[in-house]
């Protein structure tokens, strides 16, 4: 895509990311927008201030959470899902990356250093899309040539994109992972407006995983509509057709859900989307879900699917759900939050030992406190 302006802040004009753009405007604040869609055709490419290394916000001790953790480098992001938490969540709109990768690394190796027993697994797609367009891809890159070297964390680069040339021919050290959101066509089509097609992403996912990249893979939201069955079955399928479930390092599973403020502007934004009109129920966590037993058929269906397509040896979890909901949907589930950090740690250990060399242990944990 080509944006409508790029500002660049003159304390990163010098960086990797400011010369490949070029020739762009150089200020020190790119353009205020109140409008969450205008500002994605805007870029500003901004210096790091304050920390940007924290546990992902959606950590909630009353849900099972992966506690994963990120790094906000990238705010707002260039694709248009309806059912996106950005449009009810930023205040600066203006889509903006943080060029000094190297202030970012020292961050996270100060925090990280603290626990070195741990695997912190650290995402840069929490308030973005780590590799939508050029140039988001190519800090990417930065991050990845970085993290190699980084013995305890692994990084994750979460896309709805298909653009992933620039990481190819990269030395990655085996410690970054490379993950997609998925949906069926029909929901791509409807819903994630702007995105990579399904064929597009399973193309770049192909060829990631041709390169030794790990791969995660997120059914997340999965979203109900007639014939969703059929439709999630035939993704399961393609998936696998296109990577070899030994190189998929994990799957998360969700549905959709947002908060009621959210859901006004949905149906503002996105009148023509039906996503808001099924039968939900609100949580503790103040966001709309579809009702339990809807949930829960939907992930024993999906879990089914994975099963049949070979990939039960992926470690697969649920995001944001209750203990029931993993009892029901799995028949077990983890202790605390502690116990499932754990248990993805012990599982990528074991299948993927380049990705994590250390062998997790368990006390440490499950010793471990979340607010």
């Amino acid at each position: 895509m080509r944006f409508r302006s790029v500002t660049i802040h003159p304390e990163v004009k010098n960086t990797k990311i400011a010369r490949r753009l070029g020739q762009s405007d150089i200020s020190s604040q790119g353009p205020r927008l109140s409008d969450y869609r205008q500002g994605k055709r805007h870029l500003f490419v901004a210096p790091k201030r304050g920390e940007l290394f924290h546990i992902c916000a959606s950590l909630d001790p009353r849900y099972i959470c992966c506690s994963t953790h990120v790094i906000s480098q990238i705010s707002n992001c260039p694709f248009e899902c309806t059912y996106c938490f950005l449009q009810n969540y930023l205040t600066d709109t203006t889509l903006t990356v943080v060029a000094d990768t190297k202030a970012i690394i020292r961050e996270i190796r100060e925090k990280t250093s603290v626990q070195p027993w741990r695997l912190f697994r650290i995402g840069t797609w929490e308030l973005g899309d780590s590799l939508a367009v050029p140039p988001l891809n190519h800090v990417a890159v930065e991050l990845v040539e970085e993290f190699k070297d980084l013995r305890n964390c692994i990084l994750k680069l979460r896309t709805k994109g298909g653009f992933v040339e620039p990481l190819l021919d990269i030395d990655h050290g085996g410690r970054t992972v490379v993950s997609w959101t998925l949906n069926p066509p029909q929901v791509i089509a409807k819903e994630e407006i702007g995105t990579a097609s399904l064929d597009n992403r399973l193309r770049a996912m192909e060829l990631v995983s041709k390169s030794g990249y790990p791969v995660g893979l997120h059914f997340d939201p999965m979203i109900l509509f007639p014939g969703w069955q059929r439709a999630y079955e035939e993704l399961v399928r393609s998936v696998f057709s296109a990577i070899d479930p030994e190189n998929c390092i994990w799957i998360s599973i969700g549905s959709l859900r947002f908060n009621p403020e959210m859901k006004k502007k949905i149906e503002n934004n996105y009148p023509s989307s039906r996503i808001t009109a099924q039968e939900m129920v609100l949580g503790n966590d103040n966001k709309f879900r579809y009702l339990r037993p809807v949930r829960e058929e939907m992930y024993s269906f999906l879990l089914k699917c994975l099963k049949d397509a070979g990939a039960e040896k992926c470690f697969t979890y649920l995001c944001m759900e209750r203990w029931n909901v993993w009892e029901n949907v799995f028949g077990w589930c983890p202790s605390s939050i502690g116990h499932l950090d754990y248990l993805m740690a012990d599982s990528v250990q074991r299948r993927f030992p380049k990705t994590a060399p250390t062998e997790p242990q368990k006390e440490m944990y499950m010793a471990l406190t979340y607010e």
